[in-house]
């Protein structure tokens, strides 16, 4: 709290004074050039003259300092705020090995049809479910399967999608959202 005679500065103006009078939340001051102003409280702060600046360095404990900086801080983490684009998405793998047993006797034909009318299944699905976001993990390859599925995904109405996250699913994956209809 301020008193008289405390030396003063206003916030936002480049006014110093000595404080003259208290009265509930106004305080009047004398500036350095001599004239009588009336600030808030919250207007102003107080500050110290250098003598009484120096005495309040000297009071500083240096062995709490050095002991301070020599005790590892716990690290602090920064929460990232999630986009709603961000939830724990279904990821759907579509290599032929997660889809069928084995693949012995397939054509190349058969397998991307197999392949394509999963992805199509489980687009259908996340619609039908309003489910906002899934993840189809196709993998690098030729990009055969890739743009297949980018072909199939073109179709629908209503589907954003692009490459998922680099650092968790390298170049092999796209993310497909689903904007909802209220």
């Amino acid at each position: 709290m301020l008193k008289k005679g405390d030396k003063v500065s206003v916030l936002d103006e480049a006014i110093n004074g000595t404080v003259v009078s208290v009265k509930n939340n106004e305080v009047l001051i004398e500036t350095e050039d001599g004239f009588m102003m009336t600030f808030f409280v919250n207007e102003l702060i107080k500050i110290q003259d250098s003598g009484n600046l120096m005495n309040s360095i000297k009071r500083v404990d240096l062995d709490s300092v050095t002991k301070e900086k020599e005790e590892p801080k716990p690290r602090s983490f920064v929460k990232e705020k999630k986009d709603k684009r961000d939830i724990a998405a279904p990821e759907f793998d579509l290599h032929i090995e997660k889809l069928v047993p084995n693949k012995r006797g397939m054509s190349n034909y058969d397998i991307l049809t197999l392949q394509t009318e999963t992805a199509k299944r489980h687009i259908e699905f996340a619609i039908k479910n309003r489910i906002p976001k899934i993840v189809f993990i196709h993998g690098v390859g030729e990009g055969i399967l890739k743009a297949e599925l980018d072909f199939l995904l073109g179709r629908y109405e209503g589907i954003d999608f692009q490459d998922a996250n680099y650092q968790k699913y390298g170049l092999g994956a796209t993310e497909v959202y689903f904007r909802q209809k209220q």
